[in-house]
């Protein structure tokens, strides 16, 4: 919320939280405001003033008192580990397929070669399966619950697996990635949804950026798998990693039983007792008198609807007949294309990429493969840390220049090797290799995390799980373009494909800067008040002033 102006203030008041004075609403339920006044106490001792995103959520995170090594914090945490194994399920595919195809058993049974349509189907199929699977997974998840939404996709994918790890023919490898992709899309409607529901509004951040770094705690493992199975002398080389997909599913499958259920999802269905309770215990150190505790409370009842869209399983309208709406699903559009389009899709293709810039053999290419993954991951992890510090506009806008940056290098180099004909300088190709892996590196810390934290900052409850299953289509789509086209055009253009990317993201970046609403420092509900204003950027931007006193309290909020 913003302190702009007299109408500002009153809404602030509305659903803020307080340091300093407490006030009772119509229905007698305990509210809370911070002072609003023009620097009166700045001049204490001790006093300094801040700049904010949000006064309210600000004092009430300053007063929080969630104990991070409480029995309860250490469930919220394996709460989380729980998603972070769907990611991985998702991450694991992720990095397979580009190893198991340059394995000789596999080309000995299948010989789809490892460019070309043959194995544009047996990628894409993954990625059409997933697009099917996501209005069901929203289904499940708005109807039955976050948690059995992850537990579904498990079942989907352990199904998918039997089905890809006892193929000899291509049809059959085929139905069971389709079958794996549809699994896919269940669990990561459930899970981002589920950890950013569960997470105080401080820890969001980490949580959901957490979950979505587990696509490499699914890639890196499966390079491993895949480059120790390579030296298997059968058909159990390719056979072994492919039915290693399933087990993170089995640990997601056994632990959901053990969760707590989304408090959202909760009073999305009537449940206001329950989700309090999940608030209280996991929230405010058992305080029912938390002041983060009766904000989020408030908030939720406030802004979420027992009659939203969840309810209709087919009603997509909101998303797009509203302005709020439409404004919402421009940043889950934007996050969703350029998260899978920004290049980060040449990927799938290492080890093909790996042999145009002069690394032949198949022992070396599957260890760059493992290299590029651990790199990747770094870059990830270290941006999760920060999440919840770091502006996601800035990020976003930097981070993907800095990507056309690293590709147009990358490009550039492996064009004039391709030029030396067979007297190669490979230097040239060291090069080209050093700019492709930071151009992981970059795109892992600019994307990975915010690939969860974006899509469901900018859905609100109701329409949280229809919209993260229109994100899965988009994101399906998109993989579907690098799986289908990707292979074919590495086949017939080589690298002059990164081109295309270079280009791309420049115009990224200008998009970013002109719409990408910050949601950095508001709770969930609070961003309502942006998403209505005629233009969220520009609101999204705005501050307000606060005044901390010595012991650390915000005293008062300062208005114009």
């Amino acid at each position: 919320m913003s302190s702009h102006g007299s109408h500002e203030i009153s809404n602030s008041e509305k659903h803020g939280i307080s340091s300093g004075i407490e006030t009772v609403d119509p229905k007698g339920t305990l509210k809370a405001t911070v002072k609003a006044g023009h620097g009166e106490t700045k001049n204490l001792a001790g006093a300094q003033e801040k700049s904010v995103h949000n006064a309210e959520f600000y004092a009430a995170i300053l007063e929080s008192n969630i104990n991070p090594r409480s029995k309860e914090s250490l469930h919220l945490y394996f709460a989380i580990f729980v998603a972070f194994c769907c990611a991985c399920a998702n991450g694991y595919d992720g990095s397979l397929m580009t190893s198991i195809l340059a394995m000789p058993h596999f080309q000995n049974v299948f010989a789809t070669g490892e460019t070309g349509t043959q194995v544009s189907i047996i990628f894409s199929l993954y990625t059409v399966g997933s697009m099917v699977g996501a209005p069901f997974a929203a289904v499940i998840s708005d109807r039955y619950g976050r948690k059995k939404g992850m537990f579904s996709g498990g079942f989907v994918i352990i199904l998918g697996m039997i089905i890809i790890s006892t193929s000899m023919t291509v049809p059959q490898f085929v139905v069971g990635r389709f079958i794996l992709g549809f699994g896919i899309a269940i669990m990561t409607v459930a899970a981002p949804a589920y950890s950013i529901e569960i997470a105080p509004p401080h820890w969001r951040g980490r949580c959901t950026g957490f979950y979505n770094c587990g696509w490499f705690g699914g890639a890196i493992p499966a390079a491993i798998i895949t480059f120790g199975c390579n030296y298997i002398d059968s058909n159990w080389s390719w056979r072994i990693p492919l039915i290693l997909q399933a087990a993170t599913c089995v640990i997601v499958m056994g632990s959901v039983f053990f969760l707590p259920e989304s408090p959202r999802f909760l009073m999305a269905n009537g449940r206001d007792e329950e989700a309090v309770a999940f608030l209280v215990k996991y929230h405010g150190n058992g305080d029912p008198t938390s002041r983060l505790v009766i904000l989020e409370a408030e908030e939720m009842r406030e802004g979420i609807r027992l009659d939203g869209i969840d309810k209709t399983w087919w009603d997509y309208r909101p998303l797009l007949t509203t302005h709020n709406g439409r404004w919402r699903m421009a940043q889950v559009l934007m996050i969703s294309i350029f998260g899978q389009f920004s290049g980060n899709g040449l990927g799938y293709f290492n080890t093909v990429i790996f042999g145009m810039l002069g690394v032949k053999s198949v022992p070396q290419q599957l260890g760059y493969n493992i290299l590029n993954q651990v790199l990747s991951a770094i870059g990830a992890l270290t941006a999760v840390t920060l999440t919840d510090r770091m502006p996601r506009r800035k990020v976003l806008i930097i981070g993907t220049f800095l990507c056309a940056a690293a590709l147009a290098a990358n490009s550039g180099l492996t064009e004039v090797l391709g030029q030396q004909g067979e007297t190669k300088d490979l230097n040239y190709g060291k090069g080209a290799l050093a700019s492709y892996f930071l151009f992981n590196v970059i795109f892992s810390f600019t994307y990975t995390p915010l690939q969860g934290v974006i899509p469901t900052e900018a859905l609100e409850t109701t329409m949280r799980a229809k919209g993260l299953a229109a994100s899965g289509i988009i994101v399906s789509a998109m993989g579907f373009i690098n799986q289908f086209a990707g292979p074919i055009a590495l086949g017939n253009i080589g690298y002059r494909y990164v081109y295309v990317f270079v280009g791309w993201d420049v115009i990224e970046t200008i998009i970013w800067y002109f719409f990408c609403v910050e949601s950095q420092g508001r709770t969930l509900e609070q961003l309502e008040w942006v998403y209505n204003q005629p233009y969220p950027v520009k609101a999204s931007l705005k501050v307000d002033k606060v005044i901390i006193d010595a012991d650390g309290k915000v005293t008062e909020k300062i208005v114009a």
